[in-house]
């Protein structure tokens, strides 16, 4: 119900009006929205790809609808204002100041690309020194990577990358070498352009303390200060103002039960977001990012249409997006704490440390010793166990003995997600599963012959 209040200066305030739930969702309506899930599989993978419940795939197909019956009038009526609505939700979750600050895009790859490419454009411009440097994250997502040689070492710039260190025990040890690789990166009188820094990284899966690392980045004169915050939205808390980056992405289809792909782009009012502009150039260009990403030719953009439904999934749930993500998190550490447990081995990071994910020492008797062997292991486990989770390979560094188990050192984790589909019955088919192979004296090599 919405109603309309004046304010004395002749303009309408238009103020929404929810009914108030005198009932959240339960667990078979829970169960009913991801009927769709393929039978049999432990999906605790949540992390790559998301998941999406049956009433926005509802949505996202009436907005699929409406612009097959009338495509015209979609375009001309319908698809800005949508947008606009989507956006606007976006905003007020995340703390910006002006919903002109927020962009919908495809996901955190397409952010990367948007911030990196208007890094390259000033290095190929001469507006930056050659060798003046980008500061990152040893471990950051592959995607990102791809861009910062497609766009920033090809047109000149420097990358100096971070070492995470993990297994991780505290905030601080993320800090001290981060200290480091700006040291680093300032050598020589070089300037740094841009740092990177992830907010939860992906794999191995650490929360940092991204507003310290940003506070940093500013007494020591960072140019500029981009978050990739691919996993935060749904998952930690996030206010975009209090962090202070000049961009912050998240995707929306991975832990706020959008349909792929959609994502946000935050991107402050400053000079240098002024040069940010959408890598697929179409009639908006030179409009601002947030008009320019509104219509990058005709394609389907009913993920970006479907936000507000997500949003009332999640006010469905006992404290909306607070609730879940408390609920996830204390989830993920019950079972992450049974694995390691169950396995004699160790958690990657503290809880404080973990948000919907958590790493899980993997027994030293599998011999992971190489990315293609957790790989294998991987596809094993889904292949004769039907369970989905990824494996990180850890080997040890030099000069370090690294985490042992009762026969070994531990060199690969898997992590583990938990969101509200998920029950008991998926981890415990990881953890037998694992405790079978060990038992049948397998190893990773031995996989390989299957």
């Amino acid at each position: 119900m919405e109603t309309s209040e004046d304010h004395g200066n002749g303009e309408l305030n238009h103020l929404t009006k929810k009914p108030r739930l005198t009932r959240f969702i339960t667990e078979s309506a829970i169960a009913d929205e991801f009927a769709h899930h393929q039978p049999g599989v432990a999906r605790i993978n949540n992390g790559s790809f998301g998941s999406c419940p049956g009433s926005v795939l509802s949505s996202q197909r009436e907005w699929q609808l409406k612009f097959l019956r009338q495509p015209d009038d979609f375009y001309f009526n319908g698809l800005r204002k949508g947008i606009l609505r989507s956006r606007t939700l976006v905003k007020d979750l995340v703390g910006a100041a002006d919903v002109e600050e927020v962009s919908l895009i495809d996901n955190a790859t397409t952010g990367a690309a948007i911030v990196l490419q208007q890094i390259g454009r000033a290095f190929a411009e001469g507006r930056f020194d050659r060798n003046d440097a980008v500061l990152m994250f040893h471990c950051a997502f592959q995607a990102v990577k791809k861009s910062m040689e497609a766009y920033v070492r090809r047109a000149g710039g420097s990358v100096i990358e971070v070492r995470l260190p993990f297994p991780i025990l505290c905030d601080e040890e993320i800090i001290t070498e981060f200290r480091k690789g700006l040291e680093k990166a300032k050598s020589n009188g070089r300037k740094v352009r841009l740092a990177i820094i992830d907010h939860i990284t992906s794999m191995p899966s650490v929360v940092t303390p991204v507003k310290e690392l940003v506070r940093i980045c500013r007494e020591e004169g960072v140019d500029q200060v981009f978050v990739d915050a691919a996993h935060a939205i749904g998952s930690v808390e996030v206010n975009v103002q209090e962090i202070g980056a000049d961009f912050y992405v998240s995707n929306l289809h991975k832990w706020f039960f959008c349909p792929p792909s959609v994502a946000f782009l935050y991107c402050k009012k400053s000079g240098s977001s002024l040069d940010a502009h959408h890598p697929v150039v179409s009639h908006e260009y030179g409009n601002g990012l947030p008009t320019e990403s509104s219509w990058i030719g005709t394609r389907d953009y009913s993920s970006q249409l479907a936000v507000p439904t997500a949003f009332e999934f999640v006010n469905s749930f006992e404290g909306g997006i607070r609730g879940i993500m408390k609920r996830n998190h204390d989830e993920v550490v019950k079972m992450g704490e049974m694995l390691a447990e169950s396995w004699g081995t160790n958690l990657g990071a503290p809880p404080e440390m973990c948000a919907s994910m958590v790493m899980v020492g993997l027994p030293s008797r599998l011999y992971v010793t190489s990315d293609d062997d957790a790989l294998r292991l991987r596809s094993h486990l889904r292949a004769y166990y039907g369970v989905e989770v990824p494996i990180h390979y850890q080997g040890p560094r030099d000069g370090e003995d690294g985490v042992k188990d009762e026969y070994g050192i531990v060199t690969a984790y898997v992590r583990i997600s938990h969101q509200v589909y998920n029950t008991l019955d998926d981890y415990c088919k990881l953890r037998d599963a694992i405790n079978q192979i060990v038992d049948n004296k397998k190893t990773c090599k031995t996989l390989l012959i299957e």
